[in-house]
């Protein structure tokens, strides 16, 4: 898949599934990159990669020839979200977005001006999303996490941001934020999926993509089928964990 085709099909809505990676090993992301998810997802907030590890992530992906390579940066940050960009990532996921102004920031970084204030410095990214800013722009797609108390109290004015692509649930801080004592704390069940489905309703009004992690496919089946145009499954470390242990398991009995 194109950047530009995949920005395409995020912008209309069109379903999604993705895979996450917090791994430094592009030889495993090139494998997973041709299993047929629409696209890998590179964490850069909290994975165990550096700059290095996202370069070469997203160009494992693109040696996978079938899923577009995007990442969660560390920060919202012009000069991360620019390297992220330069790397040839299809598409930022912004975190901690608190307010409408927030996520202008972030569109800001990722467009050229006059749209935005991108320095214009493409790298290895001008081989598949120009080299003219403006087919930058057009292919270039930046999501805001909706995570924190703040990003659900101006959920409505942050979906509205001109030039959003879409939202993200982080669902292990929106736990914490709605009163959770812990990820997946099952005292704050209904709050959460409340904050889950107010989410996903604010998105589709503003006609806007809204994605959530999951962690497993039937969980991201649920999530589709309850109206998220996009949702990213597990990671590659959690698998391998537990793929390992069930061998192990296996083989002792």
């Amino acid at each position: 898949m194109t950047t530009a085709e995949f920005a395409h099909k995020l912008r209309t809505r069109q379903p999604l599934l993705g895979y996450w990676s917090v791994l430094d090993a592009p030889v495993a992301t090139e494998r997973l990159a041709r299993l047929g998810y629409d696209y890998i997802a590179i964490d850069g907030q909290h994975g165990l990669v550096g700059y290095t590890g996202i370069l070469n992530g997203i160009m494992a992906i693109d040696a996978g020839g079938q899923a577009a390579g995007a990442v969660r940066v560390e920060a919202n940050d012009p000069a991360t979200i620019g390297r992220a960009l330069d790397a040839g990532a299809a598409a930022v996921i912004v975190p901690l977005i608190d307010t409408a102004d927030d996520a202008a920031t972030a569109v800001a970084a990722t467009r050229y001006p006059p749209e935005g204030n991108r320095s214009y410095g493409p790298m290895r990214s001008g081989l598949r999303l120009g080299p003219r800013p403006a087919e930058a722009n057009t292919a270039t797609a930046v999501l805001a996490m909706i995570e924190t108390s703040r990003g659900l109290a101006n959920l409505h004015d942050i979906c509205a941001t001109p030039g959003l692509d879409g939202v993200y649930v982080g669902p292990s801080d929106l736990c914490l934020a709605v009163g959770g004592a812990f990820p997946g704390d099952p005292a704050v069940t209904e709050t959460f999926e409340q904050a889950v489905t107010d989410i996903r309703q604010a998105a589709a009004q503003a006609g806007i993509a809204a994605g959530i992690h999951t962690p497993d496919g039937d969980t991201a089946a649920r999530r589709l089928t309850q109206g998220y145009t996009f949702a990213s499954i597990a990671s590659d470390l959690v698998h391998l964990e537990k793929t390992a242990a069930n061998h192990l398991n296996a083989a002792r009995s």
